[in-house]
Order: C-alpha cells, then structure tokens, then sequence
C-alpha cells in the first residue's frame, strides 16, 4: 500500500515537473526580432537600407539647386504642400533612426561583453578602420543631422531666412542655402559630416549584405568595393553644394552656367 502511494506521488511530481506547453509557446512568442542578436541585426539591416534610400532621395533633391531657385524652390514647397503628411514621414524617418541607434548599442554592448579581454588587440587589426569608427561616426552624424534640421528646416540660427520669398511668392530656399554655406565654418562643419557619413556607410553598406546572408567569399569583396563606390557618390554629392557656395559657383542673386536652365 505504501509502495503504491510512493509511486502514485513520484509519478504525481513527475508530471507537475514538467513545464506546460502553453506556458512555452508564450515565451518564445515575445519579440523574437527584439530579444534575439540575429533579430536585432536584421533590425539594423533593414533600418540600414531604408536610410541608405533616404539619404539617395534626399541627395537627389538637394542636388536642384544646381538648376537655379526656381527648381530647388519648387521642389520645397512641394514638400510643403504634403502637409500632416510630412509630419508623418519625419515620425517614421525618426522611429527608423532610433531603432538603428538602439539596436545597433545593443549588438555592441553584447560583442563587448562576449569578447574577452586578451583577444581586443587581436580583433582591432582585424578590422578595417571604418569598422572601428562606426559608432563615433554614428555619433558625429547625429549631432549633425540636429545641426542641420535646426538650420535649414527650423531656421533656428538666423530667423531672417523665414521672410525671405521669391519672385513667385514662394519659400525662398535657394538664397538660405547660399547665406548657410557662406559661413565657413558651417561648411567645414558639414564636409566634414558628410565624409563620416560616407565612411558610416562605406562599411554599412557592404555589412547589411552580410547580415541578410546575401555574401560568400568571393562576393564579400565585390560588396565591399560596391559600399566604397555607393559611399563615395553620396560624398561628392552632397559636398559639391558647400564647395560650390564657396568657390562662387553658386551664388545669390543666381547666375545660370547653362544658357538652357534659368
């Protein structure tokens, strides 16, 4: 009788010892992308890809101020009459950059803390230089990036700009490019921004392919070269308007190079 209750009880515990599936189902259902190292670099690749797509975009529309006011002038009040939708696209741009931000310390914390001390020296000459220079690039390009808005979106430095309108009553955008990049010091500042930013995403861009499992052996130098090309572009571009402010190419009130363009 006593035996048959010590099996009745063994078996008993035996059974509340073992986890409930329900129990287990919902904790691998709690954000896996978020609470797993591979989520979180598909996170940072896919953020990674929708700001390269930005930053191009966004190139591109600068770059109309090479035709004259009129082009750049009414490429801004386009953006203007997109209204509460504008908002709407800066709300998301800036969830996008906090979660590249946010997971890519996170994924940084992690390799700190897994690599042990003795192998630092060993992984730094591994690594190229833009690899290393990643997270004070990051920095340097958020710092910027607040210097920017509140420069040529917010006209915070010199409210003067907002009055400023031209023949056609609208914004008048090209002259507050001009007035900002005639400052030296503002266009040193953003040259040297846009080439941290090309170094961010020299090694960014050919890293995301690893991350989404894209590379091989022989295609990791193809993507490597492809970053530093796509990097350098993006470079050129948004540095010849400052270089061109400077140098007189561009100038208030405009002067057109091409006899086609007014």
């Amino acid at each position: 009788m006593s035996s048959t209750a010590n099996k009745e009880s063994t078996g008993t515990s035996s059974l509340s010892s073992k986890p409930s599936g329900k129990s287990s189902a919902c904790c691998t259902c709690s954000s896996p992308l978020l609470s797993s190292s591979i989520g979180r670099k598909w996170i940072v690749a896919i953020t990674g890809i929708l700001l390269i797509l930005f930053v191009s975009g966004h190139l591109l529309g600068n770059l109309t101020i090479y035709p004259g006011p009129n082009w750049i002038n009414a490429y801004a009040e386009h953006l203007q009459s997109l209204g509460p939708f504008l908002w709407v696209i800066r709300l998301v741009l800036l969830a996008i950059v906090g979660l590249h931000i946010t997971c890519t310390i996170q994924l940084w914390m992690e390799n700190r803390a897994a690599t042990p001390q003795k192998y630092a020296v060993t992984n730094t000459l591994q690594t190229t230089i833009y690899a290393r220079s990643m997270r004070l690039t990051g920095l340097v390009v958020i710092a910027f990036i607040i210097f920017h808005l509140a420069q040529f979106t917010w006209q915070g430095f010199n409210p003067v700009t907002r009055t400023w309108i031209d023949a056609q009553g609208r914004h008048d955008v090209y002259r507050m490019v001009i007035a900002g990049f005639s400052n030296p010091f503002v266009s040193a500042f953003y040259l040297l921004a846009v080439g941290l930013l090309a170094m961010h995403l020299s090694h960014g861009i050919s890293s995301l392919f690893q991350t989404l499992g894209l590379t091989t052996a022989k295609l990791r130098p193809l993507f490597e070269r492809a970053g530093r090309i796509i990097a350098l572009v993006i470079f050129l571009g948004y540095a010849s308007i400052p270089l061109s402010v400077l140098l007189g190419i561009l100038r208030y009130p405009h002067v057109s190079l091409c006899p086609f363009v007014h």
